[in-house]
């Protein structure tokens, strides 16, 4: 079960173009694992800002001086992560988690490959450290939009075997897409898995090239998350179950970590005709 936790807010630095905040957070680090989120309060006690911001872990410890603490990454967009910005050493901050299905991981040692698409890298980077420690072979790809929005590129070349790096503006590594080097590297190494997190549109374009060389992926949506916990239904896409059918499920209790063959790619942001539930399904609207 998730904690609700009043953290205290232990150091915040700048990384590029990103913030990454760590929080004395007890009890919640030994629950963690690669893929999960918190949901942070923003805006403080007497704020009108009434909805949590979602931030996928990046780094746990369990133990410390300080008690266990939680890492997580953030950039800018609104009044809500302008105000985490501005928080300082000692501040407490409300934050509820682990929350969301983690990543899975395999069995047996294999080789994998694990994509980022700017600061969608931060989940990926302890999933590489658990790959290793099970024995696996890891590859890096990451990309973003210069180099300032790259992130972790120092922690995967400790970690990872390969790193290939793409920026559109060609700041850093290779100018282009992920998109542009995946497919010379899955057929290099010869990988039986890829991970990703980040952007949509970079996650349908990872998931289209491994699956044409069947290739399973595992992929973390970023869908806004607006409670965090299932109620609002803010952050539902259609994803094909075991049975074949169409549902709408929830980013943040069903995922964020999704088989990315699953995701009905074409079809997120809308409700699908033959979703189970809808008026024009086969049943007509029977739930």
């Amino acid at each position: 079960m998730p904690l609700q936790v009043q953290g205290e807010v232990l150091s915040i630095r700048k990384v590029g173009a990103y913030n990454a905040m760590t929080v004395v957070a007890p009890g919640m680090a030994e629950l963690t694992k690669p893929g999960h989120f918190v949901a942070v309060q923003v805006g403080g006690p007497q704020s009108s800002m009434l909805l949590r911001r979602a931030f996928a872990i990046y780094d746990v410890k369990e133990r410390g001086v300080y008690g266990g603490t939680v890492e997580f990454v953030f950039a800018v967009h609104g009044k809500g992560t302008a105000w985490l910005a501005a928080r300082r050493p000692q501040d407490k901050i409300d934050l509820v988690g682990p929350l969301g299905k983690p990543f899975r991981l395999p069995a047996q040692p294999v080789t994998a490959t694990l994509v980022g698409g700017g600061y969608g890298s931060a989940p990926l980077l302890p999933l590489a450290q658990a790959l290793r420690d099970r024995g696996c072979r890891v590859d890096f790809v990451l990309g973003a939009g210069s180099v300032d929005r790259l992130f972790g590129q120092l922690d995967a070349r400790r970690i990872a075997t390969s790193i290939e790096v793409t920026t559109d503006d060609g700041s850093m590594g290779r100018q282009g897409r992920v998109s542009d080097v995946l497919p010379a590297l899955l057929d290099k190494t010869g990988s039986e898995v890829v991970y990703a997190c980040g952007p949509m549109a970079m996650l349908r374009a990872v998931t289209e090239i491994a699956t044409e060389r069947d290739i399973p992926t595992q992929v973390a949506v970023e869908e806004s998350m607006a409670c965090g916990i299932g109620v609002c239904m803010t952050c539902v896409l259609p994803v094909v179950g075991d049975d074949g059918l169409t549902r709408m499920v929830r980013s943040c209790v069903e995922g964020p970590v999704f088989l990315g063959d699953r995701v009905r790619w074409q079809d997120v942001g809308t409700v699908p005709a033959d979703v189970v539930g809808s008026l024009n399904a086969a049943g007509g609207g029977h739930r």
